[in-house]
């Protein structure tokens, strides 16, 4: 975001076609009268307010598009579409122009936009007096403080009668938000928001950087920049730091970890650095490269962990399953002592004269079956799970190839290190170059770690895995209500219609238990 201090001259440079060689489209939400008044009022208040340096008379955002949007979408459009979003927004007036640089490589809208909105109705102040101002426009009590040594008024003072009107405000106050620091964060997002609702392909869709974040960010080098040597070094040990971070992810490093590394070693440490020696740009590649070894060595330390574990896990399981199996031995050869069988214990049989119950006719019709609720509906996080599962294996296949190379490297480097005598002269050589090829190996996949995720539409590893934790739990949710239904509702649970002839048989049974029940009151009706 840019301060203008001449907003008549920028609206004509952005919006000339002798000024800018591909200018596609300029719109504007008001007339041009609008920024001469606005430039007008703004000087007055700086001079008012007494502040040194340059008035402020609007400020400018440079919106960078996707290169395909040329091919998409009609440029007067799309101008108007972004420059409105912005006025309905913040209810400012903006003038905006639509360019390709020289290299037809840039495709951007320059965004001008007020910082004051314009008043329903001016607000005039009328003097009750004579007003009397000096050259620097200030207000004097007195006639004698403007007047020279000949009794008149000097070149530069001015004389307000009473009656007319000294003061007319068109504007209001600056809205104090453009000056915040996270207002350009919010332009970004929303601007962003908007760029991708335009973009059909997931893939392309644009991200905005934290810089709260896990990753460091990476400097642009400008064209004929004297700083270009340093700043490409700087941005070669930010991309370094940047994809020890996604191998920390796969690794399963806690995030809070690596955001604690991050806090100690680079940011702590260039706020030291700058109130020690002040600002000195070249001693950032070795806070980083510090960084870096450490959150490496975390990573290590991790794996290191994790293997214990998985180890100890499958001895566990070993010694559990053979365990079992000499304990069912063991049960085997205990002499088991068969106990006398008992006499059968036989009911009594029902007597002739028999109590036969009747089926009623309402027992006989159909029950109403109970109304079942459906079945739950699988999310879209959950659906998207299995391929989010795909992708996590291709990481962890990448990982492991990272950790076979650092462990094939140290081997070399250990050897390398108790190399002597002649030996030393005669392989050390060769050993360096196996190392050196070893590095950029290693360097190469682990920024493929980034491209991998890329590929599926996923700007960074820390987003591929919050989406992924994120479907991970939804599906875990899903699981268990589709199981509470199949408890409740499903095949297993459901009892199996019940045929005609099975309920009279039912009955019958039902009957011969209360004949038998009653044996005695069945005879004595039979003798009478």
């Amino acid at each position: 975001m840019s301060k203008l201090h001449n907003v008549r001259g920028r609206i004509t440079y952005i919006s000339s076609h002798a000024k800018q060689e591909n200018l596609y489209a300029v719109y504007e939400t008001t007339d041009r009268h609008y920024w001469t008044e606005l430039a007008r009022f703004n000087q007055q208040e700086f001079l008012k307010s007494g502040t040194d340096g340059k008035c402020i008379e609007a400020r400018e955002l440079i919106i960078s598009l996707p290169e395909s949007f040329p091919d998409l979408y009609d440029p007067d459009r799309l101008l108007q579409i972004f420059t409105n979003r912005f006025k309905e927004k913040y209810g400012v007036e903006c003038v905006s122009a639509l360019h390709h640089n020289k290299r037809k490589t840039n495709y951007h809208i320059h965004l001008i936009f007020s910082e004051r909105e314009l008043l329903p109705e001016p607000i005039e102040k009328i003097a009750t007096r004579n007003m009397f101002y000096n050259e620097q426009k200030k207000h004097v009590r007195t006639k004698k403080e403007i007047l020279d040594d000949s009794g008149n008024v000097r070149k530069g003072c001015k004389i307000i009668k009473k009656g007319d009107v000294y003061e007319r405000t068109l504007f209001t106050a600056k809205n104090k938000l453009f000056k915040q620091e996270h207002h350009l964060d919010e332009a970004k997002r929303f601007y962003t928001d908007l760029i991708n609702l335009l973009i059909e392909d997931d893939k392309n869709k644009l991200h905005v950087f934290d810089k709260n974040g896990l990753y460091l960010t990476t400097k642009k080098i400008g064209k004929n920049n004297p700083k270009a040597e340093q700043i490409k070094e700087d941005n070669e040990v930010r991309m370094q730091w940047n994809h020890e971070v996604d191998r920390a992810l796969v690794s399963q490093v806690p995030e809070d970890e690596i955001r604690q590394i991050k806090q100690k070693w680079i940011t702590e440490r260039i706020r030291l650095s700058i109130d020690v020696f002040g600002k000195c740009p070249e001693k950032l590649a070795s806070i980083i490269t510090t960084a870096t070894a450490k959150l490496a060595l975390l990573i290590s330390k991790v794996l290191t962990a994790a293997r214990e574990l998985k180890n100890k896990l499958f001895h566990e399981a070993l010694e559990k399953e053979y365990g079992s199996k000499a304990v069912v031995k063991a049960e085997n050869t205990v002499d088991v002592v068969i106990a006398p069988a008992k006499k059968a214990i036989t009911e009594p049989e029902p007597p002739v004269n028999t109590i036969i119950a009747t089926v009623p006719k309402t027992e006989l019709a159909e029950q109403p079956k109970p109304q079942i609720p459906p079945r739950p509906v699988m999310p879209p996080e959950a659906a998207a799970f299995p391929r989010l599962q795909k992708v996590k294996v291709t990481l962890d296949k990448q990982n492991h190839l990272i950790f076979e190379a650092e462990r094939e490297r140290t081997k070399l480097e250990i050897e390398l290190g108790v190399l002597k005598g002649l030996a030393r002269l005669t392989k050390k050589k060769e050993l360096e170059t196996k190392i050196a090829t070893k590095t950029e190996e290693i360097r190469s996949l682990k920024a493929g770690l980034s491209g991998i995720v890329r590929q599926h539409g996923f700007a960074t590893v820390q987003d591929f895995y919050t989406a992924f934790y994120t479907a991970q739990r939804t599906t875990e949710a899903y699981q268990k209500e589709c199981a509470k239904w199949e408890e409740a509702y499903g095949e297993k649970a459901t009892p199996k219609a019940e045929t005609m002839h099975e309920k009279i048989q039912r009955y019958k049974e039902m009957a011969d238990k209360q004949n038998a029940s009653q044996p005695y009151r069945s005879r004595d009706k039979g003798a009478r």
